[in-house]
């Protein structure tokens, strides 16, 4: 979760000077995250719901931690690559214990997270979790202060956490300037491999020169970019429109083992239609995106499983090219087309309709959208239907539900040579 009122001020060029002092460390050299991340992470669904009296099926606690994992372990998700449980916060005591340890709630988690890491792994699954790169989390829950960064990761790898998610409430631009990349260092002196998720951008103006997306790559495997979403489809849209607005300065930086990070998948919830639910998956899948939902498991309905269980969306998603997709075009009809390069010189195309009133049939080709001369095989994702074989110079058209996209999956066609069949 990040959260800020206002974005902090520019670091000042004394702050920048410090930057030589910090002992960097790649954590995305330890081989960790090569593709984005799946899994599933409370926040948006369950947010900070502490009342195990009243409401024991949706508090946070190890019930409901334990709950996802069964689902995940048991109804598909673990095979098609969603492995991570992720704790986001609330999850902690008021205080540290004696020894200024972190320790979570006893009455809400009174197995402990090493137990909770044990029954998640048991099953074949990965555990995050959640601190704050401050004097406290974004709940006021305790946070990490620079004095505590060696602790905390030292107390997650005795725990067998997988997963950080490193938040920066309650901090200001220098403590998280030294403290981001202490943690990256921190947890790999630990010798755990653990996937670390950095907040810091949303913080500090989510843009260049305030963020160094470089920089991020060497000590980060995942970055929130901007800010949460939230269960409507104006929040999805409005983060899309930041990303590709911007794509210019922040797809360079993703890849594997680094990837810039949306959001969570709010599909399954009650925000979106079945339209707008497939329009996200296939946006964070061209976008390269973790793919980490916050819904309910225990209820999704057939619907969202199916968009969320697609396996030629989640193929796209996990290419292992890592090429983050582009916006291609913007057109003044309210139709976008974006793109993303995939393996063995295949590719997907995402057709999104902007509008309100009705199905919109769109014309192209495929020429005109960049493609290489040649034949194509053709997949629509989202009908699992193969369709007739492309010529790039052929024109053809999309029907496109209002909010709603086509996606397809397109290949060129080769010779028995191995080489492109052209026209």
């Amino acid at each position: 979760m990040a959260r800020p009122a206002l974005l902090q001020r520019r670091v000042s060029l004394l702050s920048l000077s410090l930057l030589c002092l910090v002992p960097w460390v790649q954590s995305n050299g330890n081989g960790l995250a090569l593709t984005p991340p799946m899994g599933w992470m409370a926040w948006e669904r369950f947010r900070c719901d502490t009342d195990c009296k009243d409401d024991l099926e949706n508090c946070i606690s190890e019930k409901l931690f334990m709950d996802m994992a069964d689902r995940l372990s048991e109804d598909g998700w673990r095979e098609l690559g969603y492995e991570y449980v992720i704790i986001d916060d609330c999850w902690m005591s008021r205080t540290r214990d004696k020894n200024g340890t972190l320790q979570p709630d006893p009455d809400r988690f009174p197995s402990g997270i090493k137990r909770l890491a044990d029954y998640v792994h048991n099953r074949g699954l990965k555990l995050g979790i959640y601190a704050d790169m401050g004097t406290g989390t974004c709940m006021n829950f305790p946070g990490t202060t620079l004095d505590k960064i060696k602790l905390d990761a030292q107390t997650f790898a005795s725990w067998e956490v997988d997963y950080l998610k490193f938040d920066g409430c309650n901090s200001n631009a220098l403590e998280q300037l030294l403290g981001y990349p202490l943690m990256s260092k921190a947890l790999n002196a630990t010798g755990r491999p653990m996937v670390y998720s950095c907040s810091w951008p949303v913080y500090i103006g989510s843009l260049p020169p305030e963020v160094n997306y470089t920089l991020l790559g060497d000590i980060c495997h995942l970055w929130r970019n901007y800010y949460d979403i939230q269960d409507s489809w104006d929040s999805v849209q409005f983060i899309m429109d930041w990303f590709f607005n911007n794509q210019d300065y922040i797809q360079p930086a993703a890849g594997p083992g680094k990837w810039n990070d949306p959001d969570m998948l709010i599909i399954g919830n009650f925000g979106l239609s079945l339209d707008q639910s497939r329009t996200q998956m296939a946006l964070w899948s061209i976008m390269a995106a973790p793919l980490i939902m916050s819904n309910d498991l225990r209820s999704l309905d057939n619907a969202a499983r199916a968009i969320l269980q697609n396996k030629v969306a989640l193929s796209i998603n996990q290419d292992p090219l890592g090429i983050q997709g582009r916006r291609l075009f913007k057109e003044k009809t309210k139709i976008e087309v974006y793109w993303r390069p995939l393996v063995d010189g295949a590719s997907a195309l995402v057709f999104l309709s902007r509008r309100s009133d009705m199905p919109y049939l769109y014309h192209t080709s495929l020429e005109k959208l960049f493609f290489e001369k040649g034949n194509y095989e053709v997949y629509d994702v989202f009908q699992s239907s193969k369709l007739k074989p492309l010529k790039s110079t052929e024109q053809f058209t999309v029907s496109i539900n209002p909010s709603g996209v086509v996606m397809l999956h397109l290949k060129p066609v080769r010779s028995e040579s191995g080489h492109r069949t052209l026209l």
